[in-house]
């Protein structure tokens, strides 16, 4: 696997762990309600789409730290990881 591909992976999995983080402090932190609770409204009100969406705003933090860092394809991979979470939430908007 070539230097530029495993650049490109570093970014997708750093952008992954992100979203994952993000959703976690939104849950954790941002919701007046108990993760559980939470996770079981979001279910209720099929809200899943808008909270991927916030979830995905750490990704432009990460963007810019890579870019400021100039390792441009680790950011090109949290660009391809933000479009996925973007098309992902189309889909699940008209699910």
């Amino acid at each position: 696997m070539g230097t530029i591909k495993k650049e490109i992976l570093a970014g997708i999995l750093v952008s992954i762990f992100a979203t994952v983080a993000g959703i976690f402090l939104y849950l954790e932190y941002f919701s007046s309600f108990g993760f559980y609770e939470t996770l079981e409204m979001i279910k209720e009100g099929k809200l899943y789409g808008k909270v991927l969406s916030l979830a995905a705003i750490p990704n432009l933090f990460v963007f810019f730290v890579f870019i400021k860092k100039k390792q441009d394809y680790r950011a090109r991979g949290v660009l391809i990881t933000t479009i996925l979470i973007a098309f992902v939430t189309l889909v699940l908007k008209f699910i």
